[in-house]
């Protein structure tokens, strides 16, 4: 009687951050997912900054002179955008979720793509406009 070849069982790892970016393709609800993460993230991380800004634009007129001119260099410009489309972002993708927990027919691959569409136009679209009025087109 011939043995049977035994075939070596496959050998699950946890995958990294590369492969996760590069060989495996996440759905749309799932990078909306990572990237409310890496929003909150940015939020958090930033929040020593964002309190220290919203402070030297409170205290007096002429330490809101001094923020007006700090926030007219273009990297703190940057930097600021940045963070306005980490809260927008961050917002309407808690929107999402909020209304995913209420409405359990929400729950569903569809859904969950089409309202990931919705969250990417409509952060998107809050972030152009918040750029344009930061930047001085309106």
């Amino acid at each position: 009687m011939a043995e049977a070849v035994k075939k070596p069982r496959p050998e699950f790892r946890n995958i990294g951050i590369g492969q996760i970016l590069t060989a495996y393709r996440l759905p749309l609800a799932g990078r909306v997912s990572i990237l409310h993460r890496v929003s909150g993230a940015l939020l958090f991380l930033f929040l020593p900054f964002l309190l220290f800004l919203f402070d030297q634009s409170l205290t007096s007129e002429l330490s809101f002179e001094v923020f007006k001119g700090f926030l007219s260099n273009i990297i703190v410009k940057l930097i600021t955008l940045v963070l306005a489309w980490a809260f927008l972002f961050h917002f309407c993708a808690g929107v999402r979720h909020l209304l995913m927990d209420t409405n359990h027919d929400a729950v569903s691959k569809e859904k969950g793509k089409s309202t990931s569409i919705v969250v990417i136009v409509v952060s998107s679209l809050l972030t152009i406009a918040f750029a344009a009025k930061l930047f001085g087109a309106f």
